[in-house]
């Protein structure tokens, strides 16, 4: 189940106007950005076909390097695929290199990619993007669009990373039990590693605390939770 937060219901409303309310529903085209990551693509791919299911024009993006991975899924939803970075035949980088080359090269990637768009009949009118890739907001609203992220990790795991994102977590823990504001108390080893020890895992630290950078600016933020298992972390997180 989908947990949607709206800041409020005038964001709302001009959400809904930017991304073409007054039109027909399959006049609304949605660009659909995952990180292509395990746990990542599923979801999103997942959350576009419910769109589909509601009339919506949907696209969803995909590095070239991936994509014979990628099942085709009919007529429903429209795959485009983007450079990444990485030639082919070439062996990917670490994950710290990669997430740079990664940023530069997709940011050219899917401005083309809305420029080309432009001129159809159906342009892009919105993106949804993955939450590790925070600064695909910027790219579309370059393009005149707006977009919001989508976190695939539950909303306890997202509050335990915001948390430790704003300094809420001290470190070394002084006590046994960590106590946050909008979760059950856990115990040290119930965090990630990468949070117990921030230098254990340099490249996916930054890439996983990257998407709080400007987690106040969209008017709109998804997640891929169950509101009546996180309901009391959702109402007092999010």
């Amino acid at each position: 189940m989908l947990c949607l937060r709206v800041r409020n219901a005038n964001t709302f409303r001009k959400l809904w106007r930017k991304m073409g309310g007054r039109a027909s529903r399959k006049e609304i085209h949605v660009l659909v950005v995952p990180f292509h990551v395990q746990g990542h693509i599923n979801p999103m791919l997942q959350f576009a076909k419910r769109l589909s299911s509601k009339g919506l024009r949907l696209t969803l993006v995909i590095p070239k390097s991936i994509g014979n991975s990628i099942q085709s899924h009919g007529n429903s939803i429209n795959v485009e695929f983007i450079f990444d970075g990485v030639k082919e035949g070439q062996s990917t980088p670490a994950i710290e290199e990669y997430l740079k080359i990664y940023k530069a090269a997709a940011t050219q990637s899917i401005a083309e990619l809305l420029e080309k768009h432009s001129s159809t009949p159906h342009p892009i009118k919105y993106i949804i993007y993955d939450s590790i890739v925070p600064w695909l907001l910027d790219v579309a609203r370059s393009s005149g669009i707006d977009g919001c992220p989508f976190f695939t990790q539950s909303c306890a795991v997202g509050a335990v990373y915001y948390h430790a994102f704003q300094g809420t977590l001290n470190f070394p823990f002084e006590e046994p039990v960590v106590s946050l504001p909008s979760i059950p108390p856990l115990e040290f080893n119930d965090l990630p590693s990468f949070v117990r020890d921030s230098g254990s895992y340099p490249g996916i630290y930054d890439m996983v605390f990257s998407q709080f950078s400007n987690v106040n600016e969209p008017g709109v933020l998804l997640w891929n939770t169950f509101t009546e298992l996180e309901d009391k972390v959702r109402l007092k997180f999010l």
